[in-house]
């Protein structure tokens, strides 16, 4: 099993970026993006499940940020608009064997697989 995580790179205030999670050696039921900013605890930032197709987005990403995923390609995607400096981070990409409920989706310990993360640098 293999999480390879890329889109990372330096963006400006109020831009855009995708970032792109290709998963290879299995299906999982419920990915996750996770993020990680120097000297701070990694948080997370959205997840999707599988079986419903359903999102969820934590409190820092409403509003600016969209996840989603390709099925047949097996990869899941962050769309992440109106960057700020405070988005700058490591970027990553989990994967649980189990259909996580709601509440479980943040839960870091939740997932059994992990990408190498990407980083973002949001800065002018």
């Amino acid at each position: 099993v293999q999480l390879q995580a890329s889109g990372g790179g330096l963006v400006q205030p109020g831009g855009s970026l995708r970032l792109s999670c290709a998963i290879s050696g299995r299906t999982f039921s419920s990915v996750g993006w996770f993020r990680q900013a120097p000297g701070n605890e990694r948080e997370f930032v959205g997840g999707h499940r599988r079986n419903r197709g359903a999102t969820y987005n934590s409190e820092l990403a409403k509003g600016r940020f969209t996840i989603s995923r390709d099925n047949a390609k097996n990869t899941i995607y962050l769309q992440m608009n109106s960057l700020i400096p405070d988005d700058t981070a490591v970027y990553y990409c989990a994967a649980s064997t189990s259909n996580l409920i709601t509440s479980s989706m943040g839960s870091i310990g939740q997932y059994d697989y992990w990408g190498q993360g990407t980083e973002v640098t949001v800065s002018s």
